[in-house]
């Protein structure tokens, strides 16, 4: 584990429920672990996303390792990566290379970390990227990313600006109400095991979605 974790028990390794295949350093509590994570750092910090294994990053994750040739041979940018799961099934199915992004300096650290233990190799990197295109990247993947207003109103302008530049855009998520349901195309749907944080609880079902281009 990244040093910043260290004495701190609210983390361990485990299955992801609907991607097998992937195991995540994840928090038993995501509560306590915040709590314990701003003592030990003595401020204030984000909320630790990336300790979750949220539904759209599940679903997104089960996809791309369903249908591999989606990403195989290509680059990938997982956006707002968190824990990384995106990005390591891109790497499982055979991904050139997988971008992991994302802006907290703890999610970075789980990047890190959760490549090893699924013996893959992920190329890190910080800070947000949302006034781009997709660095360039031939395949984006974002796993619940919309999961506020304010979020999908910077998101889903960067996602087109993807898919107008000729790249492939998939998107996970089970429903939040920020998704543009007239710019986007179902491609998958997933019933959701019911593990995971507790915003989730009440989640049953969960998709994915192709970004389709502005006429």
């Amino acid at each position: 584990m990244p040093p910043s974790w260290h004495g701190i028990d609210e983390v361990r390794l485990t299955k992801v429920p609907l991607v097998p295949e992937v195991h995540l350093f994840l928090a038993n509590d995501p509560v306590v672990l915040w709590a314990r994570l701003e003592a030990a750092a003595g401020q204030r910090l984000p909320a630790p996303y990336w300790a979750s294994a949220w539904a759209g990053g599940q679903a997104l994750a089960r996809y791309v390792l369903d249908h591999a040739e989606l990403v195989a041979g290509r680059s990938v940018l997982d956006l707002a990566s968190g824990s990384g799961l995106v990005a390591i099934a891109a790497a499982l199915a055979g991904a050139r290379t997988a971008v992991a992004n994302d802006i907290d300096p703890y999610a970075m650290a789980a990047i890190e970390a959760n490549g090893p233990v699924n013996d893959v190799v992920l190329v890190p990197m910080s800070g947000d990227v949302l006034d781009g295109d997709g660095e360039g990247a031939d395949v984006v993947l974002a796993g619940d990313v919309l999961y506020d207003q304010s979020m999908a109103a910077r998101v889903v302008p960067f996602l087109h600006r993807v898919v107008d530049r000729g790249a492939t855009v998939l998107v996970g998520d089970p429903g939040r109400g920020h998704l543009p349901d007239d710019q986007v195309r179902m491609v998958a749907s997933y019933r959701i095991p019911a593990i995971g944080p507790s915003e989730d609880a009440q989640i049953e079902q969960t998709n994915v979605f192709a970004v389709c281009g502005r006429s």
